[in-house]
């Protein structure tokens, strides 16, 4: 996410993290008194992000999310930019503990209906949960078939800070952007990136708009009854605040890059003139990141460029979207994402920087091929920053706090740390770290102390004191 840099947002979930940062036995503890026997219990109803503890979920990995959606948008104006939104969630899943209830985020949108193994189970719900008894109960290791029918109201909903984000709402469709937490406000969901899954889409909107998700089409869309629907594949394990299921009255391209990426995008009518030009450049892009990261990790790209605003863009998963405008730097910076941020993704969320600054970096490295300013020249700029500048200096890069996730220093002191790290160890060992950190880490999650550990095993060079001046200290650097 790059023109975003504001200052906040909420939280997340998996059972993996809530088994490292909580401390959650991996198997059930025997029952009092009778040691051979198994003691169910419930997930936790968070993954233990020590940001955002409530969002996400322990006790299961869910494997696949199938979501069946069907959504009107929100009548002409004067009527409330409210929608209709009504789907089936199938969720496969595997236990990771001995499990008598385990929770889903869900939010705003009420579940009518859940079933397990095609049974119909208990269930309760409250604002962020979703609470389901199974029976029988689910034995660590075991996989089960979760279904939750739910719907609602769809509006227009923000974050701690008021931006908006999860499923916003339009005129003409609905936006779909969720970092980090905003997926509760469209599906039933584990919403932590170390839980990532596959999914498919089904999306059912009055005919004539385009529903848009990730990945790639299954076939043509089909209308009947004054309504379309669109299928979505998109097998590569993604976060959940990645997947998209944007609606609106695009106008769709499609074609095959340069390396052979199929791209898919949708644009809407209204904004067809300079963002078209500079998506044109996305093929020369796909073709310059491979070299520096290795190749695009997923089955498409595209993106998705919409006349209304959430006021920045988001690295949604195989399919960036753009607010009104898709400029040639931010273009690159959502692209680098898919590598950096996407395939690779943040084991919590104080090691956004992971994100944001590879992003910023890769920005600053396209900026420099296409003959602009150098990587260098963007950070002696970074560098020009007065050392008083305690707004910019004073945050602490590598744990910069709930409300500070998306501020300036995030992006571009992530950068410079970046380039600073490439002069410290040279260019050779420096992309050897890129490809390296893409190639081990692709797929899932890796924080902070994953990125300094093979800096330091490619480097051959003890960087504790660079690293620690340049993430954690909340000075400017001067001695590195």
């Amino acid at each position: 996410m790059p023109s975003r840099r504001r200052t906040a947002l909420l939280a997340l979930g998996s059972a993996v993290a809530a088994a490292v940062l909580l401390g959650t036995p991996a198997v059930a503890l025997g029952a009092p008194g009778d040691p051979g026997s198994p003691r169910y219990g419930q997930g936790s109803d968070g993954a233990g992000d020590p940001y955002f503890p409530l969002a996400g979920n322990g006790g299961t990995n869910v494997l696949h999310y199938d979501l069946d959606l069907d959504y009107t948008p929100a009548p002409p104006a004067p009527a409330p930019i409210e929608g209709r939104l009504d789907g089936v969630a199938t969720i496969d899943l595997v236990a990771t503990e001995d499990l008598d209830r385990f929770n889903l985020d869900l939010r705003g949108l009420t579940a009518s209906k859940v079933t397990v193994g095609g049974k119909s189970m208990a269930f309760t719900q409250s604002e962020n949960e979703l609470v389901i008894t199974p029976r029988p109960k689910l034995k660590a290791g075991a996989e089960a078939q979760v279904v939750v029918t739910y719907g609602g109201t769809t509006i227009r909903p923000t974050d701690i800070e008021d931006a908006l984000y999860g499923w916003v709402t339009t005129r003409d469709g609905a936006m779909v952007v969720s970092e980090p937490e905003g997926s509760a406000t469209w599906f039933p969901v584990n919403d932590h990136p170390t839980d990532k899954a596959s999914f498919t889409f089904e999306i059912t909107v009055p005919a004539g708009l385009v529903a848009v998700a990730n990945g790639l089409p299954t076939g043509p869309p089909v209308t009947a009854g004054g309504r379309t629907t669109w299928n979505w594949d998109a097998p590569d394990p993604m976060a959940a605040y990645l997947a998209t299921a944007s609606v609106g009255d695009y106008v769709v391209n499609q074609y095959t890059a340069a390396n052979g990426t199929p791209i898919f995008d949708a644009v809407d009518p209204t904004r067809l003139g300079a963002p078209s030009a500079d998506l044109a450049k996305t093929s020369d892009m796909l073709v310059f990141f491979e070299s520096l990261y290795g190749p695009y990790p997923f089955n498409s790209y595209g993106a998705i460029v919409d006349d209304d605003s959430v006021g920045y863009a988001l690295e949604t998963q195989t399919r960036s979207f753009f607010s009104r405008n898709a400029r040639e730097g931010t273009i690159a910076h959502e692209l680098a994402h898919q590598w950096m941020g996407d395939h690779v993704s943040p084991y919590r969320w104080a090691d956004i920087w992971l994100n944001e600054g590879w992003a910023s970096y890769s920005e600053w490295m396209w900026t420099e091929h296409r003959g602009g300013a150098s990587a260098q020249e963007s950070f002696d700029e970074v560098m020009s920053i007065p050392a008083d500048d305690e707004e910019f200096w004073g945050v602490v890069v590598d744990d910069p706090g709930p409300l500070g996730l998306f501020l300036d220093p995030i992006y571009d002191r992530g950068a410079a740390t970046l380039h600073a790290l490439r002069i410290e160890v040279g260019d050779e060992a420096f992309f050897e770290i890129a490809q390296a950190w893409v190639e081990r880490f692709g797929g899932g999650t890796a924080s902070t102390a994953d990125f300094i550990a093979l800096s330091e095993e490619i480097s051959g060079q003890d960087l504790e004191h660079f690293f620690d001046v340049w993430l954690s200290t909340p000075e400017k650097p001067v001695d590195w």
